[in-house]
């Protein structure tokens, strides 16, 4: 019988900085969860990655900004997006009084 996790589970009740783990790995395929808690991306920092990533935000709240675009799009829970190898995009906001739990499949 396969382990199960539970991606809610274990954070910690102080982030000085984002939790990266990395959940599973393969030659084609990583999966990570992030928990960001008011956490966002330096000013003029903007991720340029190699790998199609898509993400799912799975509890909180956060402001995902692409270069190519004037407004950050609004996530919630449920929220989902795929980022195109290379389509510069940027953290612009996570809610500070909560976990907020992302799940980003890379492919």
């Amino acid at each position: 019988m396969p382990d199960i996790a539970n991606l809610l589970a274990d954070i910690p009740a102080s982030l000085p900085e984002e939790l990266v783990q990395t959940l599973l790995r393969a030659p084609a395929v990583q999966i990570v969860r992030v928990v960001s808690q008011g956490h966002a991306s330096p000013d003029g920092f903007w991720y340029d990655q190699d790998e199609n990533e898509f993400v799912v935000l799975i509890s909180g709240a956060a402001r995902l900004m692409f270069e190519d675009q004037a407004e950050p799009l609004e996530m919630v829970a449920g929220s989902c997006v795929n980022i195109p190898a290379h389509r510069r995009h940027r953290i612009d906001w996570t809610d500070p009084a909560q976990p907020t739990v992302w799940l980003g499949v890379f492919y």
